[in-house]
């Protein structure tokens, strides 16, 4: 059985089947650049990397891309604020952005198309579509006609009567009705704008995601992504505007993640719990954010709080220390164990079940569950009177890779070693030991302590880790 996921337009799970064998076509809606991320846009950032990862680890070759939103209201209306120009406001931002995904370990998109470098695309686009009867124009801002286009609402599986429920037309607004939505904006006075056979003005929000993906991608992409919040208008619109101009299927799996919650509040500006990834990554390792993202399945909602992140930290610590132990034993170990075949055979058979819990719609939660089972089953070899290098490798080897799947790192993070200082302190404190003088030995565990590094006596050795 291959990749299973489960498909928001279906709203089932469904074999995964690329357009073209072997390659993955995948749009994920992106920022719009006008603030830092929160960790609610950071979990859709986290859970698509993840699932690239896993694509690339099954042998597909993806084309990833995601787009940032470079001019909308809230932009403009945070430029003139801060007193910038837009272009110089977004620049910040995508750049901020950029160093928040970094920490967590993300990789940036193949392509990151922005709004501005698209705004002839964009026209073009709207032309089709008004020419194709779809769209119209009124005073200078254009509408689509949304009961025009039989399949609306069948994302968010609401039909137009159930729509229109709520539908208004609000003030300055001069559309047919009230479920259609803007397509092009006209410009107010001193608002960045752009020409237009319409008139000075720039893009609605929704058009710019069907004129990008399409011009990336093409007509028609294997994965759209996005969180759960994007589902309606969105996507629902995206829909609309690209089956309306392509005549051809948009996108045919839709993924969204679940929402985040607060200390089991929905995390809000208005409840004052809007918690900024700039800011937490600076108290709470980038790393740890991450694994605690995946601990829990990315359709469900996820709670955050200071003690379910404590947790993930230990888990994480947790396999870190294993692979530790691992590659320590390593280094002392002599080819005198004499049941090779039976360990190697443990380690792929959870290799195997870490692919299974991967293949049912990217289960990272289990997947971790089979890491934690691959660390326990390391430490128990750990224990065993022999050992064979070939089982301490495929140990060493498949926990570190499994996890990169994840875009964890086990290795790395330890990877920078004490200065020479430490080192000595270390030796000096063995030889305290076992000379018996318990004062001195930890009076240097207190001083390392000092220093950010905390010594861990094993059976397998001195460990150290940052504290």
């Amino acid at each position: 059985m291959g990749i299973e996921i489960y498909n928001t337009l279906t709203r089932k799970k469904e074999p995964f089947v690329p357009i073209e064998e072997g390659k993955v076509k995948m749009y994920v809606c992106g920022p719009t650049v006008y603030n830092y991320i929160h960790i609610g846009n950071a979990r859709p950032v986290i859970v698509y990397d993840t699932v690239r990862n896993y694509l690339e680890y099954k042998g597909f070759d993806v084309n990833y891309v995601s787009n940032f939103t470079d001019v909308d209201d809230k932009i403009i209306k945070t430029a003139n604020e801060l007193g910038e120009e837009v272009g110089e406001l977004t620049e910040r931002f995508i750049g901020a952005y950029f160093a928040d995904i970094e920490a967590l370990g993300c990789r940036h998109a193949d392509e990151h198309p922005r709004v501005t470098e698209h705004i002839d695309d964009i026209i073009a686009f709207i032309t089709v579509l008004i020419d194709k009867g779809y769209a119209y124009e009124s005073e200078g801002d254009v509408y689509y006609r949304t009961r025009k286009f039989d399949g609306y609402g069948k994302l968010s599986h609401q039909s137009i009567d159930e729509l229109k429920v709520g539908a208004r037309i609000h003030p300055g607004e001069k559309k047919d009705d009230a479920l259609d939505f803007t397509l092009w904006k006209s410009a107010k006075p001193g608002e960045i704008s752009w020409d237009s056979p319409w008139g000075k003005g720039r893009p609605g929000w929704h058009i710019e995601c069907s004129v990008m993906a399409r011009e990336v991608l093409g007509d028609t992409i294997d994965i759209h992504a996005g969180g759960q919040d994007l589902t309606f208008p969105h996507h629902e619109n995206e829909i609309a505007q690209s089956e309306a101009h392509n005549d051809k299927t948009f996108a045919n799996y839709w993924m969204h993640n679940g929402y985040i919650n607060i200390d089991n509040e929905k995390m809000s500006k208005s409840l004052g719990n809007f918690v900024l990834v700039n800011d937490i990554r600076k108290k709470v390792d980038p790393e740890v954010l991450r694994f605690f993202m995946l601990s829990v399945h990315y359709r469900n909602p996820i709670n955050f709080s200071e003690e379910l992140i404590e947790s993930a930290a230990n888990g994480l610590d947790r396999l870190r220390t294993a692979f530790r132990n691992v590659s320590h034993r390593l280094e002392t170990t002599a080819d005198n164990g004499d049941q090779t075949d039976i360990w190697l055979y443990k380690i792929g058979k959870a290799r195997k079940a870490f692919e299974e819990a991967m293949d049912d719609d990217f289960n990272t939660a289990n997947a971790i569950s089979v890491l934690f089972d691959l660390a326990r089953l390391s430490n128990t070899y750990l224990n065993e009177k022999n050992t064979e290098r070939a089982v301490l490798e495929a140990f060493r080897g498949t926990l570190p890779e499994l996890a990169g799947v994840l875009g964890l790192r086990l290795g790395d993070a330890q990877a920078e070693f004490p200065s020479e200082d430490i080192e000595a302190l270390i030796e000096e404190r063995e030889q305290a030991r076992k000379n018996r003088d318990f004062a001195r030995a930890d009076e240097i565990r207190d001083e390392l302590l000092d220093q950010g590094i905390v010594l861990e006596d094993t059976r397998q050795g001195v460990r150290w880790k940052r504290g």
